[in-house]
């Protein structure tokens, strides 16, 4: 008999291919899903209620070889041995379907933070007031999309701006083959189709930038105010920081994960930028050199595009941006990569030092 057997478990989002998982990475382990997370110590739900749990002890030493993927975090289906009392250990992770991992731009020795685990759909948050940053959302869409759910965009405060027809057509532009949905909890407008994304068993993530009414949403699809809230600040339109942790947080209706506002998102990879950057990706696709850097290589499809204004400038600048932190990112946590763009860079000095001898001789 499977556990998806357990209606408590399919509430939660247990299905078939966990239940292949938990006999192949946990056998005789019981699963239970996190809800929240706090210095360590952990709220869970399994078939038979919610409880503590800590990690175990082998689960603390597999963590320091590799904290993302090892340390459990919302949304992860954990394999749990029974401990005395009401307290369970967590002996292992199980292997995640999702994941949104948060990394800091600015300081790459910083560790990766996932941010939500086993998420169908990320909804990316942002307010339709002077707070609106298209820069801001393309960042938050190329970390959604390499998270392996399904991006949606958010565009909340609906009721606050005279033209909202204007900021949906601004998060348009940079959210190709995403779903924008202008969202007032005031008047309702646009939250039946959020809840069309809802469904038994299947779980949301909210994230955004802080104050932009990720909780104020949540509150009003759970139908009760189960996450504090506060108004914007006059003075620069952006709202105060109200979530503090992140937490699942269950409806009839699917699951939920709420996250607390971001200052600054980091993207892991190049996977998630190209495709938040199709339209950019599909101009480069003409280029006629396959390595094109569109500087100056001959027959650059993306400098043709510039110039007669079928691709915005500031769009491209923002994608090369967020490669060149891709890039950068996978330096630093990828060995492999590393030797690889240092060979390169020993084959490009070997072929210039040649250059060089052959043009001034070996005396130059």
């Amino acid at each position: 008999m499977t556990q998806l057997t357990s209606p408590e478990l399919a509430a939660l989002g247990w299905n078939e291919r966990l239940d292949a998982i938990l006999a192949s990475e946990a056998p005789g382990l019981v699963p239970a899903r996190v809800l929240t997370e706090e210095r360590g110590l952990y709220l869970v739900a399994s078939e038979t209620g919610e409880r503590p749990a800590s990690p175990s002890g082998r689960l603390r030493h597999d963590t320091e070889l590799d904290p993302a993927a090892a340390w459990p975090a919302v949304g992860d289906w954990v394999a749990l041995e029974p401990g005395a009392g009401e307290h369970w250990l967590i002996q292992r992770v199980l292997s995640r379907r999702t994941a949104v991992i948060r990394r800091s731009p600015g300081d790459r020795r910083l560790p990766a933070q996932v941010l939500a685990a086993n998420v169908d759909v990320a909804f990316v948050v942002t307010s339709m007031n002077a707070d609106f940053n298209p820069r801001r959302l393309e960042r938050y869409l190329a970390v959604a999309w390499e998270s392996g759910a399904t991006p949606v965009v958010l565009l909340s405060k609906s009721d606050l701006v005279g033209d909202p027809a204007g900021f949906r057509i601004a998060a348009e532009a940079v959210a190709a083959a995403v779903e924008v949905i202008a969202v007032s909890v005031v008047t309702g407008e646009g939250l039946d189709a959020v809840r069309a994304h809802l469904g038994v068993g299947r779980t949301v993530a909210f994230i955004g930038s802080s104050g932009v009414g990720k909780s104020s949403i949540v509150n009003a699809l759970a139908g009760e105010p189960v996450l504090e809230v506060a108004a914007i600040r006059e003075d620069d339109a952006r709202g105060r920081h109200t979530t503090t942790r992140r937490q699942l947080i269950r409806l009839v209706n699917g699951l939920l994960i709420d996250t607390p506002g971001l200052r600054e998102l980091g993207v892991l990879d190049g996977e998630g930028v190209s495709t938040a950057f199709e339209d950019v990706e599909g101009v480069a696709a003409r280029c006629r050199f396959n390595d094109c850097q569109h500087r100056s290589e001959p027959g650059c499809a993306i400098r043709v595009a510039l110039r007669d204004g079928t691709l915005a400038a500031d769009r491209f600048d923002a994608y090369a941006k967020l490669q060149r932190e891709a890039h950068r990112t996978a330096l630093a946590t990828d060995a492999i990569a590393r030797r690889a763009e240092r060979k390169r860079w020993n084959v490009i000095h070997r072929s210039v030092d040649q250059h060089m001898r052959l043009k001034y001789g070996a005396e130059r």
